[in-house]
This record gives structure tokens, sequence and C-alpha cells, in this order.
């Protein structure tokens, strides 16, 4: 099968209305992305072992990789890969079997490991690492490898978050209606 979108053991991405999800990425399995959501040019996302949720007016840009963790015994749930509504994920970053809020901004080239936590309102540094189970509190700036907490969030960036979002929205629509001229 070609294109951006593969199944896996019969299940097939699952795509809310106005998604954009460029032709040069590869979705696979189990992921369900909401209401204006995009995925950009080599994004690679793999709902194989566990499943991927994507929020409405989130974006995963150029290059990021999504995956998951297997359910086991010791681990019945595994580590699903949940990301919440208006949430920016940079170029290049790794995310893999954690959790990200809403009006969350990972940095380009950030790696978030299994059972992280990205609670609401918070910004992750460019080239952060956030260990396996690492919470990050709401309304502060993370940076460093391992991230750590570095200051709150200004008012002026908490308004940011959503505003970015919606960046990515207008975009992905000049994008879809380039597709349909073509």
């Amino acid at each position: 099968m070609s294109g951006p979108l593969r199944t896996y053991q019969g299940t097939y991405p699952q795509l809310g209305s106005n998604v954009y999800v460029d032709e040069a990425s590869v979705l696979v399995g189990d992921i369900a992305l909401d209401t204006d959501a995009s995925i950009w040019p080599m994004v690679a996302a793999r709902g194989d072992v566990n499943h991927i949720r994507i929020g409405k007016r989130s974006n995963v840009q150029d290059g990021s990789l999504l995956h998951v963790t297997r359910k086991s015994a010791s681990r019945p749930d595994g580590h699903p890969l949940i990301i919440g509504d208006d949430v920016t994920i940079g170029h290049k970053a790794m995310l893999h079997g954690c959790k990200i809020g809403n009006r969350v901004l990972v940095g380009m080239g950030a790696i978030i490991l299994d059972g992280a936590i990205l609670e609401d309102d918070v910004i992750l540094g460019a080239g952060s690492l956030v260990p396996p189970g690492k919470v990050l509190e709401s309304g502060y700036l993370y940076v460093g490898s391992p991230a750590k907490q570095s200051r709150p969030l200004t008012a002026a960036e908490i308004a940011f978050l959503p505003e970015s979002a919606d960046n990515y929205v207008r975009l992905k629509n000049e994008y879809m209606l380039e597709l349909q001229k073509s």
C-alpha cells in the first residue's frame, strides 16, 4: 500500500474533519487525528503496538517521529502517545509513549520518552530530553538534557501557545487550497 496512510493488522489511521497529512509523511495503524490537525513532510508515526491520538488544531512538524510502547504483563496499558489540543510539535522532535497536554510547544529536536507527561501550558526548549516518567508541570519553560524547570511562563508566552497552533491551522488550510487547485 502506498501513500501516507497505511494499515497495520487491519487498523487504518482515522482523520477528523479538515485534517492535513502531507504526502511525504507516513502514518501507520491505530492513529486518530482530530479536527484541523496537521502532519508535515517526513513525519513518521507508527501506531502499531499501541495507539496514537492527536488533538484538535495540533501540528506535528517536519521530520518528527512518533511511536508507542507495547502492552505487556508488567505494563498492561503499555504507553500510548497522546497529544492534546493546540499543541505545536517542532521540527525533528521525537515523542515515544508520552502524554502531551493542551497548549504545549515542544521545541525542535526535543525528545520525550515513555511515560513522561507534559501538563497543559508548557514550553519545552529545543533539543531538550524528557526522561521516562518525568512530569513537566503546567505554566513553566523547561530546557536541557535532562529537562529542568527553568522559569514560569510569561502571560505573553501563555497567550502565544494557542496562537502558534492557529498559525499552523491557517498554513495547513493554505496547503489544502493549493491541493484543490491542482
